[in-house]
C-alpha cells in the first residue's frame, strides 16, 4: 500500500508531530511519500520517501518538514488534471491532507470523486468546525499571551494605549483566549463588530481611571463604520482571501487623533504560528496522525479526525468544511467582564 501525505495552508507548531504519528503507527508493509508543498506537489510530482529515520525528533520542531504552500488545484482544469494524472502515476492508494479549511476543501472535493481521503484539521485560528481543537492553537494562543504580557509593563510605564494585533481572519479564538488569560482590557473579534465611537469610550473610561491600556485585536475585526476589513486588497491568494494586517495601526491612529493619547500599535503576525509546539499541541498532532493511519488502514475514507472531549474520532469531511467555528457570544460576554 502506497499512502501519500501532505501540509497545505499556513504552517503551525504541530504539523511534524502529526507526519511523526502517520509514520511511525504505519505498518511495515506501507510505503508512506510525503508530498512536497501541499497541492502542488501533486500538481507539480515533487514527493519524498518518508520512513523512521526521517520523522525522528520532528514533533518538537515547528513549521513542516514537507514545506506547504496556498495552491488550490480545482482553480484551473490544467492544475486539477495534473492531480489526477500524478496520483495515477506514483501509485497512491490514499492521500492523507493535512490543513485547514482550503486544504480540507480540497480534499472533500477529491473524495466526492472518488478517491480514496483522509483529512486531519489544521489552522492557527481553531476555527474549523465539529472538532474541539486544532493543533497549533494553543501554542499560539501562549505565544500572544506572553507578548501581552510583557506589553503591560511599558504600556504602564509610559501611560499608553497599545493595540495588540493577532491573528483570527474570520474567529477570534487565539485573540479572545490570549486576551484573556494576559488581562487585556478590551478584546476585538470579527464576531462582534463594535464602533469606533464605543472603543473610544472604553479607551477615555480605562485612561482616566488607570492610566494605561492593552487592546487586543483581531486581524479580521472591523469597526462598524469600516464595510472592509483591513488589508492588502492586492494580495489575493489561491483561494479568494485578501492578505489581512493593519487592523491596529488603523485603530491607534484613531484613537491617538480622538483622544490624544499616546498610542502605539504592535504587530504579533508570524510570531503566534512559529517556533516550537507547547506538549498539548505536540500529543494532539500526534494522536490525529495515527488516527488518520488507522482510518487508511481500516478503509474509512472520506472523513476527517477530530477532538471531541479526551477521544479522537472522525467526522464526514463535508461536515468539516460546512461551517466554521466562531466564538460563542456566552464566551464574549464572559471576557467583557473584564473590559475597562
Amino acid at each position: 500500500m502506497r499512502i501519500g501525505i501532505l501540509t497545505g495552508g499556513g504552517d503551525c507548531p504541530g504539523l511534524n508531530a502529526v507526519i511523526r504519528g502517520i509514520v511511525k503507527s504505519a505498518p511495515d508493509d506501507v510505503e508512506i511519500l510525503g508530498i512536497m508543498h501541499g497541492w502542488k506537489g501533486l500538481v507539480d510530482l515533487e514527493y519524498i520517501t518518508l520512513t523512521d529515520d526521517d520523522v525522528e525528533g520532528i514533533h518538537i520542531i515547528g513549521g513542516t518538514i514537507l514545506g506547504t504552500s496556498r495552491t488550490n488545484p480545482f482553480k484551473s482544469e490544467e492544475m486539477s488534471q495534473k492531480l489526477e494524472e500524478n496520483v495515477k502515476k506514483i501509485g497512491l492508494d490514499a492521500v492523507i491532507a493535512i490543513g485547514g479549511d482550503d486544504t480540507l476543501s480540497v480534499a472533500a472535493k477529491l473524495s466526492s470523486m472518488g478517491y480514496n481521503v483522509v483529512g486531519v484539521p489544521k489552522t492557527i485560528d481553531n476555527d474549523v468546525s465539529n472538532t474541539d481543537f486544532t493543533f497549533g492553537y494553543h501554542t499560539a494562543v501562549n505565544v500572544g499571551a506572553d507578548a501581552i504580557d510583557r506589553l503591560h509593563s511599558t504600556a504602564k510605564s509610559h501611560g499608553r494605549v497599545i493595540f495588540v494585533e493577532l491573528m483570527g481572519r474570520e474567529a477570534g479564538w487565539i485573540t479572545i483566549e490570549a486576551g484573556l488569560a494576559a488581562g487585556a482590557h478590551l478584546i476585538l473579534i470579527p464576531e462582534y463588530p463594535m464602533t469606533i465611537d464605543e472603543i473610544v469610550n472604553y479607551v477615555k473610561e480605562r485612561m482616566e481611571n488607570k492610566g494605561y491600556m492593552i487592546v487586543a485585536v483581531a486581524e479580521g475585526f472591523k469597526p462598524t463604520e469600516l464595510e472592509n476589513v483591513v488589508g492588502d486588497k492586492s494580495e489575493i491568494d489561491a483561494f479568494g482571501h485578501i492578505r489581512l494586517g493593519g487592523i491596529a495601526h488603523y485603530m491607534a491612529e484613531i484613537i491617538k487623533e480622538r483622544t490624544g493619547y499616546d498610542t502605539r500599535s504592535v504587530v504579533l503576525g508570524h510570531l503566534l504560528r512559529g517556533g516550537t509546539p507547547t506538549a498539548f499541541d505536540r500529543i494532539l498532532g500526534t494522536r490525529y496522525g495515527v488516527h488518520a493511519m488507522k482510518l487508511v488502514l481500516d478503509k474509512d475514507f472520506g472523513r476527517m479526525v477530530a477532538l471531541k472531549g479526551n477521544e479522537i474520532i472522525s467526522i464526514p469531511l463535508e461536515y468539516a468544511i460546512a461551517t466554521k467555528k466562531y466564538v460563542p457570544f456566552d464566551y464574549y460576554k464572559l471576557a467583557q467582564i473584564f473590559f475597562g
